[in-house]
C-alpha cells in the first residue's frame, strides 16, 4: 500500500496565481523533473486577472504535468503521493489544481495532500540548502502575504507579525504601475533602482519607530499602504519632473520597503535569540533584500548564536511545484492525507500556526 512507503515519489502541483507548475521529487527530496509556466497575458493589465489566470491553468495543467513527468523519466502510474496548493490564492486558479489532483488521485487510488501555499514557500530554501532547517525566523513575502514567523520545528510556527493592509509584493506591483513600469513590479523596480539614488527622496518607514517595544502590537507587524501613498504624493509633487526622477523614486521605495522588512526580522532575531533566517516568497528574490538582510544580521549587536540567511534560488523563490511537493511529503510523513470532500479555499488556515504570546499580535492568519 502507498501509505506504507517510507519515501514515496511525490508530484507537487501549483496553480494558486499565475504560474502553472509541476514537480516530481524522489525519496531523497531531489527534484527529478520541474516545470514552471508563467502567464504573460496579465502584463497588459498591470496585474493578475483572476478569470484569465484560471482559464490559462485549465489549458496548460495537463501539458505541464506531462513535461515534468517526462523530465523525471517516470510515468503518472509511478507517482505514490500527489500534493497540490489548496490555498490561499485565487479561488478559480486553486480549483484547477485541486480538481485535477483529486481526480487523478481517485483514478489511480493514490493519496493526495492539500498544501498551504505559504508553508510551501517555507520548504523552498531547504530543497537547495540542507542547513535551512528549524529553528529559524522566517520572513515570507509575496504578492499576497507578508508574514514573520518563528519556526521551532517543521509544522510548529509562531506568528510574530504580518501585514495589516497591502502585502510587500502587492506594494511593489502598485508602485511600479504608478511609475509606468511593466508588470510584475518587483523585478522592474529592482532593475531601475540600480540607476537611482535612494537618498534623493526620503520616504517613510510605516510602523517602524525606534521607541517601540515588544509589548507594542505593531512591533512586528507591517503596513505598506502608507508607503504606497507617500510615493503617490511624491510623484504628484514632482509634477513634470517625475520622468527624470523615476529611477530615484524606485530606489527610494525599494530602500524603504527593504528597511522595514529587515528591521522587523532582526527584531525577531534579537528577541528570540535565533540567528538563522529563512526568506521565502517571490519578494525574497529581491537582491537588495537579500544583501541587506545578510549585512545587517552580521552587524547586529546581539548574542544570537549561529548567523545565517537562507533563501532559494530565483526559480524556487517564485511559485513552483517543487516546494509544494516538499511540503506535501512532510505532511504525508506526518500521516496527513486529504479526503475527497476537501476543496480549495482562498483563506486556508496556515497549519501549525499559533499566535505569538509575547507580541500581542492578533490571531489573524
Amino acid at each position: 500500500m502507498t501509505s506504507a512507503i517510507s519515501r514515496p515519489l511525490v508530484l507537487g502541483l501549483e496553480t494558486s496565481c499565475d504560474e502553472t507548475s509541476a514537480a516530481v521529487l524522489d525519496g531523497d527530496n531531489r527534484i527529478l523533473g520541474h516545470v514552471i509556466l508563467s502567464q504573460d497575458v496579465h502584463e497588459v493589465y498591470g496585474g493578475v486577472v483572476p478569470e484569465l489566470a484560471a482559464r490559462a491553468h485549465l489549458q496548460r495543467v495537463d501539458g505541464v504535468v506531462d513535461e515534468a513527468l517526462a523530465k523525471a523519466e517516470v510515468t503518472l502510474d509511478e507517482i505514490d503521493v500527489f500534493g497540490v496548493t489548496a490555498g490561499p490564492g485565487l479561488i478559480g486558479a486553486l480549483l484547477v489544481g485541486v480538481c485535477w489532483t483529486k481526480a487523478t488521485a481517485w483514478a489511480l487510488d493514490r493519496p493526495w495532500v492539500a498544501v498551504h501555499h505559504m508553508e510551501g514557500h517555507l520548504f523552498g530554501p531547504v530543497l537547495e540548502e540542507a542547513e535551512a532547517e528549524p529553528p529559524f525566523i522566517a520572513l515570507l513575502v509575496s504578492g499576497g502575504h507578508t508574514l514573520l514567523l518563528h519556526a521551532t520545528a517543521w509544522g510548529e510556527y509562531e506568528l510574530l507579525g504580518q501585514t495589516r493592509d497591502d502585502a510587500a509584493g502587492e506594494a511593489f506591483d502598485k508602485v511600479a504601475k504608478l511609475l509606468g513600469l511593466p508588470y510584475p513590479g518587483g523585478p522592474s523596480i529592482q532593475r531601475l533602482a540600480t540607476e537611482g539614488d535612494p537618498t534623493r527622496h526620503r520616504l517613510p518607514r510605516p510602523m517602524l519607530r525606534r521607541n517601540q517595544t515588544v509589548d507594542d502590537p505593531a512591533y512586528y507587524d507591517f503596513s505598506f499602504s502608507g508607503l504606497k501613498t507617500a510615493v503617490v504624493e511624491l510623484t504628484r509633487d514632482l509634477g513634470d519632473c517625475v520622468g527624470a526622477e523615476v529611477p530615484h523614486v524606485a530606489a527610494a521605495f525599494q530602500e524603504a520597503a527593504v528597511d522595514v522588512l529587515v528591521s522587523k526580522t532582526l527584531r525577531a532575531v534579537r528577541e528570540t535569540g535565533c540567528g538563522r533566517i529563512v526568506l521565502g516568497g517571490g519578494v525574497s528574490a529581491n537582491t537588495w533584500l537579500r544583501h541587506e538582510m545578510g549585512r545587517r544580521l552580521e552587524e547586529l549587536d546581539a548574542d544570537v548564536g549561529l548567523r545565517a540567511v537562507h533563501h532559494a534560488s530565483l526559480r524556487l523563490s517564485l511559485d513552483n511545484g517543487a516546494m509544494i511537493a516538499r511540503a506535501a511529503r512532510f505532511r504525508f510523513d506526518q500521516g496527513e492525507q486529504a479526503g475527497f470532500d476537501q476543496n480549495a479555499s482562498a483563506s486556508l488556515p496556515f497549519p501549525g500556526l499559533r499566535t505569538g504570546s509575547r507580541t500581542g499580535t492578533s490571531s489573524r492568519t
